[in-house]
């Protein structure tokens, strides 16, 4: 949903770059994540490699991190769908949409693991689907085959350069990495599922050996269709025409596709539960991982019939509540808040994957093993961890010189801090 604010402030190239750069950047974590997933594959499992390979300390803040970020998620997931269902039904309150999103959602977490797989696949098809039609269109219409308004012959890749190579300068393109970063989130979701993953040495690899395709032409190839088509001053999202009016709707309405504002808003919709449903189910095993090492009551680790963590998904599910707030509070002003919050504390996560993976090959070089003996071992190391966790270090940074994310960044801070005190409260509790 970001994408058309990013290539607004960062001009054709710029927006390509940052792109670029943000599925460079999950790559490496990647890389380092299914080094540390395929030794040592265990549900919930970021924060159990960071206490292991950082400290025990580090581990317990990682892992209420990343359950912040997919608990916070929620909030923005569920609003921003209620603010497009609300663009077609302007008289029912937001609410009441984030209220049916929400039990939609609880109710695809709490049933069995088959049936929550077969719903993420069908929310996740109608995404792939449109953005392969969207690419071959797209592609299409530079080329010249399909006819585009506002064109008398093949634009081809005029618009990248027409304003110069970066018309906004190189400082936008480092200030929107945390809006590109978090487009890539969910990348470490392989990790969360290690543990429930059959033969994981055979299927972490290929999953990632996957992923970096699926990333290049998702993301970057949409963007370079995006900014081949369209002026890049136009593609911010249209405040008159409300969320769904993006940059994606322009393309297909110059392309001739019809109602293609209410395609893309259905599309964004199912997008963002997809988004959801999958960030309930790893919030929820990071409080059964959480609980399963004795750091929560053991109630978070009793699971259901279906077996699902019941008790960790209804927590989770709190996530839900600061949108209620958007019916008394002004609704975007909630939602670039919690937007802002997840996209820190997943990079903190990023962070500390790259780390673990360091000082994990660290120990085992000490410990006498050689690199041919992992099962999968990330290449380039030390490069591709320290390059991986200084690149999410900076975008972290980035977010302290905006002025509309200060704010954010100073609670995250804070939020990291009592992470550490009521961890270091806890042990002290347990020794007395």
């Amino acid at each position: 949903m970001g994408s058309g604010e990013v290539i607004s402030q960062t001009g054709a190239i710029g927006a390509i770059l940052a792109y670029a750069l943000g599925g460079l950047i999950a790559y490496m974590v990647m890389l380092c994540l299914g080094e540390l997933a395929v030794h040592m594959p265990i549900a919930g499992s970021f924060g159990e490699y960071a206490g292991r390979y950082i400290n025990p300390a580090t581990g317990y803040m990682v892992a209420w991190m990343y359950w912040l970020t997919w608990t916070v998620t929620l909030g923005t997931e569920f609003t921003a769908a209620a603010l497009l269902m609300q663009e077609w039904f302007p008289h029912v309150p937001i609410w009441i949409w984030i209220v049916i999103f929400a039990a939609t959602v609880f109710f695809l977490n709490i049933s069995s693991t088959r049936f929550f797989a077969e719903a993420e696949f069908w929310l996740a098809l109608v995404k792939v689907a449109t953005v392969v039609l969207f690419i071959i269109l797209g592609t299409a219409a530079i080329v010249g085959i399909i006819p585009m308004q506002g064109y008398d012959t093949a634009p081809l890749l005029s618009n990248l350069t027409k304003d110069g190579w970066f018309p906004e300068g190189f400082w936008p393109i480092f200030a929107t990495m945390l809006v590109v970063n978090f487009a890539f989130s969910g990348t470490e979701l392989i990790g969360v599922a290690a543990g429930e993953t059959e033969n994981p040495e055979k299927n972490i690899p290929r999953a990632i050996n996957a992923a970096i395709w699926r990333l290049l032409i998702f993301f970057v190839g949409t963007i370079i269709i995006v900014s081949a088509l369209l002026p890049y001053q136009a593609t911010a999202v249209n405040d008159t025409h409300g969320l769904s009016h993006s940059p994606f709707v322009s393309v297909f309405s110059r392309i001739g596709i019809p109602y293609a504002e209410d395609l893309i808003r259905f599309v964004i919709i199912t997008a963002l539960l997809s988004a959801a449903n999958s960030g309930l189910f790893a919030a929820s095993r990071m409080l059964w991982s959480l609980s399963s090492t004795q750091k929560l009551p053991a109630v978070f680790s009793r699971l259901s019939r279906t077996g699902t963590p019941m008790i960790a998904i209804c927590v989770t599910m709190m996530g839900a509540i600061p949108g209620l707030l958007s019916e008394f509070y002004a609704p975007e002003v909630i939602f670039t808040n919690l937007l802002n919050i997840a996209a820190f504390t997943m990079v903190i996560v990023w962070i500390s994957i790259c780390v673990s993976q360091f000082n994990f090959r660290r120990q085992w070089y000490k410990s006498g093993h050689t690199v041919s003996q992992l099962k999968f071992a990330a290449p380039l190391y030390p490069l591709t961890p320290i390059l991986g966790g200084i690149f999410c270090v900076l975008t972290c940074l980035s977010m302290a010189t905006d002025s509309n994310m200060r704010a954010s960044f100073i609670g995250c801070l804070m939020i990291v801090a009592l992470c550490y005190i009521s961890y270091f409260i806890s042990v002290k509790k347990t020794k007395h």
